[in-house]
């Protein structure tokens, strides 16, 4: 088991943002079409975070032309190029799975200051 902790150290990022429940983030993430590859950005309101060390995952929410889009991101993956916090939210649970079912300004979070 420590042999496992000691390969996946190495394969963490150590130059990571705040990642924060309710944050308005911009995640930079590396589209591969073909041979060429791009960047593409996906912002969105950081709705959980899950797990911790090589397997952590945070999930974004955005509407999209009236369609509520969600991305799982792995913290640690090489498709990640950089997340960039846009406004840090004020909130007062670790999911925010609720604001699925609101719609326009109700499915906004506040602003922390």
């Amino acid at each position: 088991m420590d042999i496992l902790k000691e390969l996946t150290a190495d394969q963490l990022k150590s130059d990571l943002p705040e990642i924060e429940i309710g944050s308005t983030v911009r995640v930079h993430v590396r589209i591969k079409e073909g041979e060429k590859e791009r960047i593409q950005v996906f912002e969105g309101t950081v709705i959980a975070k899950n797990n911790s060390g090589i397997a952590e995952t945070f999930t974004v929410r955005r509407v999209s032309y009236g369609v509520g889009v969600e991305r799982v991101f792995p913290v640690h993956s090489p498709i990640i190029a950089k997340v960039e916090t846009v406004r840090r939210g004020k909130i007062r649970r670790a999911k925010l799975y609720y604001l699925r079912d609101r719609v326009g300004k109700a499915a906004k979070v506040k602003e922390r200051l």
